[in-house]
């Protein structure tokens, strides 16, 4: 038998089962008693039979697919997202198809045209440019990482507490002023807790505050002009003050560091810094950065767990109705590195 392909003919002769009961098997396993599926699998070890991954897709219509969208790489939050992703390969068995979309609406429309005709089973976006009205109508089971989620599932950090923490952890550095820099986005955005958590902690502490909203850029490039444009503008505003910085990333938290560094040769007493991920970039800036871990381990674990669930659950022969979305949200860890006291 091992030096020929196996086929279901050989393992319905082996088990004394019908080709009809090999093919619900390995299509509908749930539709054949445990006894009945453990003689087969044993047949298969047996046979030493190989699946054909092909075939079954052009079977079943089931590829074990799973179609990812990502905004950028250019932010080190969306490259280690990504990388925890794709590690998951060995736990859960889905293989990855992955599109860049720079946050261009009509490009992630054609991208998701793109991934149906893979047969993927389900997708995780981390990209804000589509509705998750729209995301929802393609009926296909979908997990929302740190983006609006009004109508799919997601999993996301806990802003407000991590913006708390970076907050808190400021105003023990007795700083003159407290001064968060973020995006322009709207509240629905889960990212927006960090900007609530750092206001409602200065407003409820009485701490002298301000919140610096703008256009931070989409390309590396983008994010240094922007952060020395914020960096003059402080200088200028708050010339012998103490200033504690909360960045929006570790991205931003790093490009503001090095700006600090070319001018005084180390971080100045006039200047603390936190950033948010706690992406790689934190531990290994030319002064470890102190941060707001977001897990993205476990964050990525959690959203392939919820889809599998759900893509799981859509190849039974009878199929439970989601009646409710899942949105799960993940603590943060406040890690303390050398840019705070």
């Amino acid at each position: 038998m091992d030096k020929k392909k196996v086929t279901f003919n050989d393992i319905a002769k082996y088990t004394n089962f019908s080709k009809t009961t090999i093919s619900r098997y390995f299509n509908h396993p749930d539709s054949l008693t445990v006894e009945n599926q453990d003689i087969i699998a044993q047949a298969l070890i047996d046979l030493g039979y190989q699946k054909n991954k092909l075939a079954k897709v052009l079977a079943n219509g089931k590829s074990e697919f799973i179609g990812i969208i990502i905004p950028n790489l250019y932010l080190h939050y969306y490259a280690e997202m990504l990388n925890q992703i794709l590690s998951t390969y060995k736990t859960f068995g889905y293989k990855f198809l992955v599109f860049m979309s720079k946050g261009n609406a009509e490009t992630e429309r054609e991208y998701i045209q793109e991934l149906l005709a893979y047969k993927i089973e389900g997708m995780i976006i981390l990209s804000h440019a589509l509705p998750s009205s729209e995301l929802a109508s393609y009926d296909l089971p979908t997990v929302a990482i740190e983006r609006e989620d009004q109508y799919i599932n997601s999993v996301n950090t806990d802003n407000y507490m991590g913006a708390v923490q970076a907050t808190s952890l400021l105003s023990k550095n007795n700083c003159d002023i407290l001064i968060h820099v973020n995006s322009v986005f709207p509240k629905d955005i889960p990212a927006y807790g960090r900007i609530q958590g750092f206001q409602d902690t200065c407003r409820e502490n009485n701490i002298r505050h301000e919140l610096i909203l703008r256009d931070l850029g989409h390309s590396p490039q983008e994010i240094h002009m922007a952060m020395l444009e914020i960096y003059q503008y402080l200088k200028k505003k708050y010339p012998n003050e103490k200033k504690g910085l909360f960045m929006p990333t570790d991205t931003h938290a790093n490009s503001m560091l090095n700006l600090i560094f070319r001018e005084y040769g180390s971080l100045s007493d006039g200047y603390r810094i936190i950033g948010f991920d706690d992406s790689p970039i934190a531990a290994q800036a030319i002064l470890p950065i102190s941060t707001v871990g977001q897990q993205i381990d476990k964050i990525a674990y959690e959203a392939m767990e919820l889809l599998v669930t759900r893509m799981e659950e859509r190849k039974k022969r009878r199929p439970k109705l989601q009646t409710e979305l899942v949105h799960k949200k993940i603590t943060p860890i406040l890690i303390r590195r050398e840019t705070t006291e």
